[in-house]
């Protein structure tokens, strides 16, 4: 325990000092080509000349929905990366004063189950958790593109000027990987309730590239912008973008209290508040308040304990949306020292999403056709992950294993799934 907590503290001392530019303006980087200050730096030629800032407006606006989509994205799934159970090993009820315990594995990794510690117990534990994002509502983060279009520069409607059919399509790849690493404690204030906190040490790891295109609608390269002598002067250009940030995440505080207990069944509801602790620009943390509420049942028959958490989840960020949660599975006794935990974990958007895209580019006059502002879908965040993990009990401390595959598309999500170790250990 005393290494894993040496561990948390070390990755806030040894965190890189920090720079003038946070990961969510690297991000920005991306779509960024040439040096003059602006978003977009080009060269127009002929007639067109006086045109030289009309993609600017564009790009600004692009940026702005882009940098807000992508960093929200990475924000509400950093808010939903799930944290160890406020309970683990033996737990007890008290019939006249004095404890009978009511488990017999070791009990769940991320879901709730409704016993308590009992009054001055208390569990210490620490995990780390590793996430490398590698799609956003399904499509890859390596095959992702946007396409930034001309100003309507004089009647209304894209084409009535021939420089007006120009788009500029940005594909940028990005890399980004998350490890967090929270200590978490849990006390037996009475019989019935427990209390406790959780505090995440975040390490973000950014690395992406772009290149940018001028199109006209026909399909062909543009025969009237270019980008600027900086960046090549032609039609097109590169940009790259790459950094990392340590800091403390978003600090949660939970209370749970067993309503209902026996030996076969028991009721418990569960607070959970995260404080806006973590740094949003730089991918630590949402930066913004949020409340979980959980209604808990859960049975023991034998060496099989199934378990149900059902509740909301409320978020003040403009970015974040209001989620109802639904997790239900199961921990099997296997052996004296092994407990193996299988969990659906689910979380449900309500209302319409807060992320905006760009939106789809319109065409008139002669060509008149409409062009995708990005190959992202607009659809809902639902997530919806499989947990399955095990313990591993020796000496009196736990150890945690355990894996979170996702089998939807909603968010940012990882094709391969979250991973987590970690150990805890709960004292009398």
């Amino acid at each position: 325990m005393r290494r894993g907590l040496a561990l948390v503290a070390a990755l806030v001392f040894v965190a890189e000092p920090g720079s003038a530019q946070t990961l969510s303006q690297r991000v920005q980087d991306l779509f960024r080509f040439g040096s003059c200050g602006q978003p977009l730096c080009l060269t127009l030629t002929g007639s067109l000349a006086i045109h030289g800032s009309h993609f600017t407006g564009a790009a600004v606006q692009a940026n702005e929905n882009l940098l807000g989509f992508l960093t929200g994205a990475i924000g509400a799934t950093l808010g939903s990366i799930p944290i160890s159970s406020t309970t683990s090993g033996a737990t007890f009820r008290f019939v006249e004063g004095a404890p009978v315990s009511t488990a017999t594995s070791a009990g769940p990794i991320f879901a709730e189950r409704a016993q308590t510690l009992g009054r001055g117990r208390m569990l210490l534990g620490v995990n780390t958790t590793r996430l490398a994002f590698d799609r956003v509502r399904g499509t890859d983060l390596e095959d992702l593109s946007f396409n930034f279009s001309h100003q309507d520069v004089q009647q209304p409607g894209l084409g009535d000027v021939a420089g007006e059919y120009d788009y500029i399509n940005v594909q940028p790849s990005l890399k980004l990987t998350l490890l967090s690493s929270a200590v978490f404690a849990t006390y037996g204030l009475t019989d019935r309730v427990d209390v406790g906190v959780a505090i995440p040490v975040v390490h973000a790891s950014l690395d992406g590239s772009s290149t940018a295109t001028i199109r006209n609608v026909n399909g062909t390269l543009s025969g009237s912008h270019s980008f600027g002598a900086e960046v090549g002067g032609g039609n097109t250009a590169t940009a790259r973008a790459d950094g990392s940030k340590t800091g403390i995440g978003d600090v949660a505080i939970r209370a749970k209290a067993n309503l209902s207990q026996t030996d076969r069944m028991g009721l418990a509801i569960l607070g959970d508040a995260r404080l806006p602790t973590g740094d949003a620009d730089n991918f630590t943390g949402t930066g913004e308040f949020a409340l979980r509420a959980l209604g808990i049942v859960s049975g023991r028959f034998g060496a099989f304990s199934p378990h149900a958490n059902g509740g909301f989840a409320l978020r003040s960020g403009d970015q974040q949306t209001n989620a109802v949660l639904f997790t239900a599975g199961f921990d099997q006794l296997l052996s004296p020292r092994a407990t193996l935990a299988i969990d659906a974990i689910t979380e449900w958007q309500m209302g319409d999403s807060k992320l905006t895209l760009p939106r789809t580019i319109q065409f008139a006059g002669a060509n008149a056709s409409t062009l995708p502002a990005t190959d992202i879908p607009d659809r809902k965040d639902n997530i919806i992950n499989l947990s399955a993990g095990a313990k591993f009990t020796f000496s009196g401390a736990t150890i945690i294993i355990n894996g979170i595959l996702p089998l939807g598309d909603g968010g940012m999500q990882s094709k391969t799934g979250m991973y987590t170790l970690g150990v805890e250990r709960t004292f009398r």
